[in-house]
């Protein structure tokens, strides 16, 4: 389960995920970044992960759909947080991957953190 939730930025797309990530979670997350890129350009991703248990298939070829259709070019950062350690060393990889967006893993107890990483600039 995808659930949107509000951390007091304009231009971010925050979820937080519990559970195993449905279809209609890509859909709605996905029609959400397309309605904020075309209001501000520019868009910043917040990705609280309670528990992780998978993705539906057709969620992962929605996600290839946006990609095809949208791109990434319109994300400029990308905060993590999470208690799962495996996932630092990916968020760490793509971040070296993806040289135009800047990405950051955070612990739970870091959310204040990492809402201060989405609003910098530098």
């Amino acid at each position: 389960m995808m659930e949107l939730i509000d951390i007091g930025i304009k231009n971010a797309i925050a979820i937080r995920i519990a559970g195993k990530i449905t279809e209609s979670d890509m859909e709605l997350v996905f029609s959400e970044m397309k309605g904020k890129i075309r209001a501000y350009g520019d868009i910043v991703l917040y990705e609280q992960i309670d528990s992780f248990e998978g993705v539906e298939l057709a969620g992962i070829v929605d996600k290839f759909k946006y990609l095809f259709e949208m791109g990434i070019s319109g994300i400029t950062r990308v905060a993590i947080v999470t208690d799962k350690q495996w996932l630092s060393k990916i968020v760490s990889l793509e971040d070296k991957l993806f040289k135009n967006m800047h990405m950051q893993c955070f612990p739970l107890e870091d959310r204040e953190e990492a809402i201060a990483f989405l609003n910098s600039t530098d």
